[in-house]
């Protein structure tokens, strides 16, 4: 009797399980068409405003009136669409499709992994070099539209062409952040305008810390592709003094731990030292195998370029120091110091 009711038993656990593989199976394939129905509808969307900006331009080639966008074209186009076929025409969308066309003549040239939303933003960018890095980066990371208008709005690709020459700057423009050594990965200043923090604030090492570790999504975001979080506050023991290195990471394209110091001042050569200790460490103590050298970065509030360059010369471990900004960069002070790369070479 035992044995027929474990078999019942048996049995109507299975029953269970199959059905729970059922029911996951119907959801997986709806989820899926959803998905499809959303990148279709996506697709035709794109392509429809392309087609509008190419019969605008059209039109202007045959010795119409010139569409710029306070033309009466414009104007006159808004109030008849909307008249005609309803909302969602107005003068900066049917610019915008104008610009759309222009700036991308041949459709096979537009991504299909990206959203209208995402190509009206890049129209935004004047930059033609700077426009193509977002587009590359956005396909190839994956940036939803509210990720890619926060790196348009850092200006991360004036902050990474900074430390470029002009061939390193086409090549950024052209193929997107490639991660060939540890300094592709290293930003300066780097932007923690999420943080919501007033600009003259007066903020603490272990509060930045804190505030960095809560908002770590966009923390990873603003570090850039590659990096997963491993610990805060790691503690190291060495003659019995303990030692907390603030954040470390392991970086899965360089395989490598990045161990991230905070300074909210200027950065001391005490720092670096200290930062050279901590790679050491982790060197001996921390590896496996597989891992490369682990790389160090100093964020500080401030830094002397001349001491920073003493400090770490002669030093074999990759140790970096950057400034950090509460608040947006200067656009057009970067703009002109990429302009000065580009021109003087």
């Amino acid at each position: 009797m035992t044995n027929d009711n474990n078999v019942e038993v048996d049995k109507m656990n299975s029953t269970v399980q199959k059905y729970i593989i059922l029911v996951d199976s119907i959801g997986s394939t709806l989820k899926r068409a959803r998905e499809n129905a959303i990148q279709a509808i996506n697709t035709e969307l794109v392509k429809a405003n392309w087609e509008i900006g190419r019969h605008i331009v059209v039109f202007e080639q045959e010795g119409k009136e010139k569409a710029d966008y306070g033309s009466s074209l414009l104007a006159s186009l808004a109030k008849d669409l909307k008249t005609k076929y309803g909302k969602g025409f107005s003068r900066s969308n049917i610019y915008m499709c104008r610009q759309f066309y222009i700036k991308y003549p041949k459709f096979q040239t537009v991504s299909g992994k990206l959203s209208w939303s995402h190509y009206a933003e890049l129209l935004t960018v004047s930059d033609d070099l700077a426009r193509s890095f977002y587009e590359k980066q956005t396909v190839t990371e994956n940036w939803s539209f509210r990720e890619m208008k926060r790196q348009i709005g850092t200006s991360l690709f004036q902050r990474l062409a900074l430390s470029k020459d002009k061939k390193g700057v086409l090549a950024l423009a052209e193929k997107g952040q490639e991660l060939a050594s540890a300094k592709d990965a290293i930003k300066d200043p780097y932007i923690f305008e999420f943080l919501e923090l007033p600009k003259d604030s007066i903020v603490k090492e272990r509060g930045l810390e804190k505030k960095l570790v809560d908002n770590l999504q966009k923390l990873l975001l603003e570090l850039g592709k590659g990096f997963s979080f491993v610990a805060r506050q790691f503690k190291i023991t060495l003659d019995n003094e303990h030692y907390f290195i603030d954040l470390v990471f392991y970086h899965r394209i360089l395989k490598c731990f990045v161990l991230v110091d905070l300074k909210t001042r200027k950065v001391k050569h005490q720092d670096i030292g200290q930062m050279n200790l901590y790679l050491n460490y982790f060197k001996e103590e921390e590896n496996t195998e597989g891992d490369n050298e682990p790389v160090g970065i100093i964020i500080a509030a401030d830094k002397h370029e001349f001491l920073v360059e003493y400090a770490t010369g002669g030093i074999s471990n990759k140790i970096f120091v950057s400034k950090y900004q509460l608040y947006l960069p200067d656009q057009k002070i970067l703009a002109e110091k990429l302009k000065n790369i580009i021109d003087n070479e």
